[in-house]
């Protein structure tokens, strides 16, 4: 069944789009919530969890044609919240490590002039993922959005770990130039 069609059935408040969602995204859902929590259980939840969202969001919002990503970032969201309540007290070392990463090319966030200027950023990145080959904007995202682990991307492009954490490194600093470039104070 086509996304539209699932979207149909969500806006005439039917539960057979859930069966359908389920049907078409829900290993890839479920599969974006493990790599995220590395806890199966914990990762069915979250997928369980964007069908409710998804029943709730829709209508008003109608994804059409874009239903996965729409369904991705509210997985993404529930398991990133899981993590958090997790580790309230004590940060997870995998979300640590990425922050760390992405704070040598991003603004910070707690900067009045960048929560101002938060879509611009995030259109800035997206300017500059797009001058990418497929190849790296593809890793990029794999590593940063659906948090692989190194040696996971690296399984996953037929690259060596050396290799990929050449690559990020690169694309991080090309990423920094380009939005000091555009005008950001790093």
């Amino acid at each position: 069944m086509e996304d539209d069609e699932i979207v149909a059935l969500f806006v005439q408040r039917d539960q057979e789009a859930i069966g359908q969602t389920a049907g078409k995204y829900g290993e890839r859902l479920r599969s974006l919530a493990n790599s995220i929590l590395k806890d199966p259980p914990a990762a069915e939840e979250c997928e369980n969890d964007t069908y409710l969202q998804a029943w709730n969001s829709i209508p008003p919002h109608q994804p059409g044609g874009y239903l996965y990503a729409f369904l991705a970032r509210i997985t993404r969201h529930l398991a990133l919240d899981v993590c958090r309540s997790r580790s309230r007290k004590k940060r997870s070392a995998p979300l640590s490590q990425l922050t760390r990463e992405m704070e040598q090319c991003i603004p910070d966030p707690s900067d009045t002039q960048c929560q101002v200027d938060g879509v611009l950023l995030a259109q800035a990145v997206s300017g500059y993922l797009r001058t990418l080959s497929e190849e790296r904007r593809n890793l990029f995202i794999r590593r940063y959005w659906y948090l692989d682990s190194i040696a996971s991307a690296a399984k996953r492009f037929g690259m060596t770990q050396s290799a990929v954490k050449t690559t990020l490194y690169r694309v991080r600093a090309g990423l920094k130039d380009y939005l000091i470039k555009e005008g950001y104070d790093l």
